[in-house]
Order: C-alpha cells, then structure tokens, then sequence
C-alpha cells in the first residue's frame, strides 16, 4: 500500500481518500486473473473500510493538508492467488498501521 496526500487545485474536496488497485501485467500475465485479483481486493477495501473510513477522516483533516490518495499494489507471484478473507486481513492489516505524519 502506497499513500500520500494531494493537494488539488480544486478546493471543494470530500473527506473521503481515493482508491486506486493495481495489478502488474508482468506478475499476473492473464488480464482474466489480474481482473479477478483486482475485484477481490476491492471487495475487501469495501467490507474494511467501513471500520477504518471515520478514521481515515480524522486522519486526513488533521494536520495534512489535501486529499489523502491511496494506492493498493498487487505484489503476489503465487500461481494460486489468495482467497477473499485473506484480502480483507491485509486490507484491515494496512489500514491499521496507517498514519500520516
């Protein structure tokens, strides 16, 4: 996971960070698969981040000016990817030990 603040030109912004998930062509060859592994991952930013989201406000508005940007970075080289609860740990995991200083 990967994750800054951004200061946009637009000030009207939300509390709400954005998301971005991303899968390597060269570690999941078959766009099937990487298409797969992207949904799973963002089904478990969506079950977690109901947990984390006040957090990650409170985060966001004190003291880092911006739109806090998160990026979630696939670095699997398995031939057999990770379930869905396996996600939601990491996913849960990362958000936890996040802090913006």
């Amino acid at each position: 996971m990967v994750y800054a603040s951004l200061n946009p030109e637009n000030k009207d912004v939300s509390g709400f960070p954005f998301i971005l998930f991303a899968v390597s062509k060269k570690t999941v060859p078959s766009s099937v698969q990487r298409n797969r592994v992207k949904r799973m991952m963002r089904e478990a930013y969506r079950l977690e981040k109901s947990s984390d989201e006040r957090r990650l406000e409170f985060l966001n508005a004190g003291g880092v000016p911006g739109q806090l940007c998160i990026a979630f970075l696939y670095m699997g080289r398995k031939k057999k990817f990770p379930g869905l609860e396996a996600f939601r740990r990491e996913v849960s995991k990362l958000l936890r030990n996040m802090s913006l200083s």
